[in-house]
């Protein structure tokens, strides 16, 4: 179902013409091997980087007993907590649902949000997985289209969902800025070719020749996490492969610029 947000009027705001994103897997507010509760940590480095798009994945929505363990636990949803003062608007979509609690993907934001709709992806007999479908309102521009995504650690349910990516991608307006982020669980690299068909393209398979080493986040081997635009450019595409970056979470982030 589509969650509509109460629409901006943006008339009088100078036209923006490129985005600051970042993508990054959270893995639950915990270091990579879930010794250390690292959210506040996290926050502080998000903020430092002064994104305008911020595409989350496994970031929890609640959970009942970690607070009890954790003295730094904050009891608000981690989306609201990462978003703080610096993101006013944020969209979350709930994926896994278990006895202590929940998480899926969100999207923080500084534009207005027109829309958005969590789309269930999940493969019968595994993981929970969804694609966050956000719409923003930027000024001077159409409707700028995103969508989160966490794909499964299979072949097999990779291959259905990215059917299901692509479905969405072609009920986007073909003339709609977009950009796809998050992590995909591609080792074998065969998302690229895939979605060449809908006319996307890998910000660092175009800059580098391939995606992004990004796991695990101290020794990153696997190309796992992508960032994909339609109908958009990009410039410094980064790989945020330093401290404290290589101790927050299982996953390295990725950030880069889009030009619309």
């Amino acid at each position: 179902m589509t969650t509509p947000h109460p629409r901006p009027k943006l008339e009088q705001a100078p036209a923006v013409r490129s985005l600051r994103v970042l993508t990054v897997n959270t893995h639950k507010g915990f270091s990579a091997l879930n010794r250390r509760f690292v959210l506040p940590e996290l926050r502080d480095a998000v903020r430092t980087l002064s994104a305008d798009v911020v595409f989350l994945q496994e970031v929890l929505g609640t959970h009942r007993h970690h607070g009890k363990r954790f003295d730094n636990w904050t009891d608000i949803p981690q989306y609201e907590f990462l978003a703080d003062t610096m993101w006013p608007v944020f969209a979350y979509g709930r994926n896994a649902v278990y006895p202590d609690g929940e998480h899926g993907n969100a999207l923080l934001s500084k534009f207005p949000i027109l829309r958005h709709d969590n789309r269930d992806i999940s493969v019968h007999g595994t993981e929970a997985r969804g694609l966050l479908h956000s719409v923003l309102a930027v000024p001077g521009q159409t409707e700028v289209h995103t969508v989160c995504v966490h794909l499964g650690l299979s072949e097999r349910q990779r291959r259905q969902q990215m059917n299901l990516l692509c479905q969405l991608l072609d009920e986007i307006p073909e003339d709609a800025p977009v950009i796809v982020a998050g992590d995909f669980n591609d080792w074998r690299q065969r998302a690229d070719r895939q979605l060449a068909e809908s006319a996307l393209t890998e910000v660092f398979s175009q800059a580098l020749g391939a995606p992004a080493k990004t796991f695990p986040a101290r020794w990153p081997l696997l190309r796992l996490d992508r960032i994909y635009l339609r109908n958009a450019t990009a410039s410094k595409p980064r790989i945020l492969g330093r401290k404290p970056w290589t101790h927050l979470s299982d996953h390295l982030p990725l950030a880069v610029e889009v030009h619309l």
